[in-house]
């Protein structure tokens, strides 16, 4: 027995009803579980780019600078020290990765937990289509305003409609995924989750 609830559509209005896989949308979320999924996605995120040249990796020559004796000057062997401008930098960032393993058993599970609670909290939205005639931001804002889409996640099929794609795109904290890319940090930091019929049918197919 599925979970029935209603479609809806961008103007508002009744699309009839669809119903739910209790196996994907009656999962009883864990914090746990979600929390090592948000974490392994923020690891996994993290580019870790900050890097600087350590002494020997610095182009200055080796020879010795100046006599070692009778400068008056401190004892130098060589300009390649963190001292010297140009020089090495003392124990600066290098590359590292912070990416961490986790089962893919473990993200399947922490994603239907993610879509569950969504449903459980009233957050949940069945959209008929993410379609527009026209690409005009601001009519899409105003039907946004009707559906309480004030902070969203819109999730469609394969690709999204290339006008509801150009006119959704610059509107404030509304994200747009393909399902394909549907993962549990983009559908929990925003309130609303937005799932298109197309959206629906691929989520129940992959989890099959």
């Amino acid at each position: 027995m599925g979970i029935k609830v209603k479609v809806t559509t961008l103007d508002a209005g009744a699309a009839g009803d669809v119903e739910l896989n209790e196996d994907i949308f009656g999962v009883e979320p864990r914090k746990d579980i979600l929390y090592r999924v948000v974490q392994w996605q923020e690891n996994k995120r993290h580019k870790g780019q900050h890097k600087t040249l350590t002494r020997r990796e610095v182009d200055r020559t080796t020879k010795k600078m100046y006599k070692q004796k009778g400068t008056g000057q401190a004892r130098h062997g060589a300009a390649s020290v963190p001292q010297f401008r140009g020089g090495g930098k003392a124990m600066g960032p290098v590359l590292r990765s912070r990416e961490t393993d986790l089962p893919k058993k473990v993200r399947a599970l922490g994603l239907k937990m993610a879509l569950t609670s969504k449903h459980q909290d009233g957050h949940l939205v069945i959209l008929d289509a993410a379609k527009v005639k026209e690409a005009k931001t601001k009519k899409l804002v105003a039907s946004f305003g009707k559906l309480g889409f004030a902070s969203a996640c819109i999730v469609d099929g394969p690709a999204f409609d290339v006008g509801f794609e150009r006119a959704a795109r610059n509107i404030p904290n509304i994200d747009l995924l393909s399902v394909a890319g549907i993962n549990v940090l983009d559908v929990l930091r925003r309130e609303k989750l937005v799932l298109t019929k197309a959206a629906l049918a691929a989520l129940e197919e992959r989890f099959k």
